[in-house]
């Protein structure tokens, strides 16, 4: 693994936390009974569903941008959307050009807040791995700057500051959820509290499992992408440089259904109205479906990681 990829380590993160905090939101954290969503235990959440563009991704976005030298021809991403709603976001911010490439099937409650940022949308293939090659041959051809949307060691050092924060205001933690999809964020979290107490626990789709097959293969390989949270869990791998964080400091890789999921969203409405998207869900369905079950005495925070969905198909 070239230097430059090797992954971040709580220095790094401290850094990335230093230099993006001018363009982020110190997203709040939340202590609430568990009885308001059927659970037995008292929980810690993670509320990045308020970060700016509606998700965690401008950490990451940022971090690779403000730690590189800009291009003329600006950036070029690939994103299931919101990845590319945070690139563009940032893009904007920053003053520099943005052009962000998705699948055909992203939904318009993103490829919405894309444009609206100021990119250029390019909708190209079925899957995200269409568009990244789009997003690669674009770049090569223009000289954009890659913002890799989770195997870049810089976007993982800005998605770690989302651990950096939960330590610091809640420090009684001792399991973590973070749903997982190319593995930025949980690579990054991990990172942070790699060498600490705090069990990182790992939430999937089971239309999407990648990291539960590669802890089970013993490294990143390719797996079917389906189901309700594709458009923002669908990566067909996770990256090389969180899985080398994974294999070490990811304690378990659960996998829950899509109507779990649904149904953590409708918890998450009606007890807190809280609109998360299919994903920002996927970690709290872990618990609310039984997938996992915390042992006795865990303090147990889940991170809710994203909103861009349409309201009324969480409230309807």
């Amino acid at each position: 693994m070239p230097q430059e990829q090797l992954p971040p380590g709580r220095a790094a993160i401290e850094a990335a936390a230093a230099r993006i905090a001018p363009h982020v939101r110190r997203t709040p954290v939340m202590r609430m009974s568990g009885r308001d969503l059927g659970l037995g235990l008292d929980l810690i959440l993670k509320l990045e569903l308020l970060q700016a563009t509606g998700s965690f991704k401008p950490r990451g976005a940022f971090n690779r941008m403000l730690s590189a030298a800009l291009p003329a021809a600006g950036v070029a991403t690939a994103s299931g959307g919101n990845h590319g709603a945070a690139v563009a976001y940032a893009a904007r911010a920053l003053g520099v050009r943005a052009e962000v490439f998705c699948p055909v099937p992203t939904p318009v409650a993103k490829t919405t807040r894309i444009e609206g940022y100021g990119a250029v949308l390019h909708r190209v293939g079925a899957a995200y791995d269409e568009a990244r090659l789009a997003s690669e041959a674009r770049a090569a051809e223009t000289g954009a700057l890659i913002v890799h949307a989770y195997d870049q060691a810089e976007v993982l050092a800005g998605q770690g500051t989302v651990g950096l924060e939960l330590e610091q205001d809640a420090p009684e933690a001792t399991h973590v959820l973070v749903a997982t999809g190319g593995g930025g964020l949980i690579g990054g979290i991990a990172a942070w509290y790699a060498g600490t107490p705090v069990r990182i626990i790992s939430v999937e789709p089971e239309g999407c499992p990648t990291l539960a097959t590669a802890l089970r293969e013993g490294r990143p390989v390719p797996c079917p992408v389906g189901g309700v949270a594709a458009d923002s869990l669908g990566a067909r791998q996770v990256g090389g440089i969180m899985f080398a964080v994974a294999k070490d400091h990811v304690a378990q890789a659960v996998l829950v259904t899509d109507d779990a999921i649904r149904d953590a969203q409708r918890r998450l409405w009606d007890a807190l109205r809280l609109v998360a998207e299919p994903g920002g869900a996927t970690a709290l369905a872990a618990l609310t479906s039984g997938a996992w079950a915390p042992p006795a005495g865990a303090r147990v925070a889940v991170v809710l990681c994203g909103s861009n969905t349409d309201p009324a198909k969480v409230a309807g």
